[in-house]
Parts: structure tokens; C-alpha cells; sequence
């Protein structure tokens, strides 16, 4: 895999690039910081941009001010954003904007090479990856969110199998249905929770966000979402 690396700490930057590399990714490009960037990504074609939330010259938020540019300009590359402390209104910002894959993790999860290597790849292949500190942090309001009562049961069970990473096929396997009938399901819940297409981003992503704040993680009452046959 093509991957540009943009992180201005030189000892974690060589090391990302002498990590991918191992791996047998090719990395294109490695800067320190977002000048020259855009046409990095031009001249390079990367399939995915492992970015840095903050960067030079202010460290504040110009990686991920560098990531929606991306979003806005090549709406189909896979980001990766890495951070050292939990960025919420950044995650926000970037799971609501329109794009591909996205991964948003925390600094340390790099130092577990398998997991990390895993989850560059998953990226890569079209999921979208958070760390389990950012999604904890993301859902700490858990107010219960009315538009699941306009759900039926049924759609309540496969808004929970996604929360839980289902895919489709494995949905239609659980509750015996054909992936036709699971697809129309899922289009019924983004459209009762509100996320339109091309106004929402990932909306499977944010329908599992919507679900958990909902039930704090927990599957819904008795009779509510069980598995049925």
C-alpha cells in the first residue's frame, strides 16, 4: 500500500515509516509538517495519509484542519489521524464530514505494532476505525436520543449488531433475513435518524454512536432488540 506520513516528531515519524515499510507498505512521502502537502498528495497518489492532529507552527489543529482539506479535496482517501491526548470536538469534526475511511487513534496505540498494522489495513480496505478512549470520550453526554422510538423492533436489533461491528452478512446470518432485506433496514434507520446521504458521513458509523449514547453500550431492554429467528 502507497501511505504519505505527515508528523513533525522526527523519532516517531522514522519510526512509522521503518514500521509500514517492514510491513511491506510503501511510504511516498514522509513531512514534518502540512506545507506542501497538497501537492505531496498530488505527485504521489498515497492510498492512505497517516496525519498528526497537531503540527507546526502553532500545534494547535493543523493536521486536522490538513485532514477535512483532504476530505474536501480527495473525498476517497483513507485518513488516519493520530493524537496524543483525546481530541473530541476533532473527532466530532472529522466522523461528521463527508468522506472515506477514517481512523482516529491515540498516539499510544502505535507501540502495539500488530494491532496498529491491523488497523492501517482495515482503514485501507474501507472501515472506519476509533480508538476505544475516543469513542468513551465522544459518548459521555448519553441522553436518550427520542428518534430511536421511531425505530421498529427489528431495526432496533440491527441498529444494535452494528454498534457491535456486525457486517451485513453477518447481520443476515443472526437474524436468518437475506443482505437485501438487512440493506433496506439499515437505509430505513439512517433515514429515521436523520443521516442523509452525503450530508452525514459515515453513517453507519454514526447510527452505532447514536445507538450506544442511547443504551450506554448495553443491548436495548428485553423485547426491544432480541435476536429472533
Amino acid at each position: 500500500m502507497r501511505i504519505l506520513i505527515c508528523e513533525d516528531s522526527v523519532l516517531l515519524r522514522e519510526g512509522l515509516v521503518r514500521l509500514l515499510e517492514d510491513a511491506g507498505h510503501e511510504v511516498v512521502a514522509a513531512l514534518p509538517d502540512t506545507e506542501g502537502l497538497a501537492e505531496s498528495v498530488e505527485n504521489t497518489a498515497p492510498e492512505l495519509c497517516i496525519l498528526d492532529v497537531r503540527l507546526p507552527p502553532t500545534f494547535t489543529d493543523e493536521g486536522i484542519r490538513a485532514a477535512l482539506g483532504l476530505r474536501s479535496t480527495h473525498p476517497s482517501l483513507p485518513l488516519l489521524v493520530l493524537s496524543q491526548y483525546v481530541e473530541e470536538r476533532y473527532a466530532s469534526d472529522l466522523i461528521a464530514a463527508q468522506g472515506g475511511p477514517l481512523g482516529y487513534l491515540l498516539k499510544d496505540r502505535v507501540a502495539d505494532v500488530s494491532e496498529f498494522l491491523a488497523s492501517v489495513q482495515r482503514i485501507s480496505e474501507g472501515a472506519t476505525v476509533l480508538d476505544p478512549e475516543v469513542v468513551a470520550q465522544l459518548l459521555t453526554r448519553r441522553n436518550r436520543d427520542d428518534r430511536m422510538l421511531r425505530l421498529t423492533e427489528r431495526e432496533r436489533t440491527v441498529l444494535a449488531l452494528i454498534a457491535e461491528g456486525k457486517s451485513n452478512q453477518a447481520i443476515a446470518g443472526l437474524l436468518f433475513l437475506s443482505e437485501a432485506s438487512v440493506e433496506k433496514h439499515i437505509t430505513a434507520i439512517f433515514q429515521k435518524l436523520g443521516f442523509e446521504q452525503g450530508e452525514s458521513g459515515n453513517r453507519r458509523v454514526l447510527a452505532a454512536l447514536a445507538h450506544i449514547e442511547n443504551y450506554g453500550g448495553a443491548t436495548p431492554p428485553t423485547g426491544q432488540t432480541g435476536v429472533t429467528r
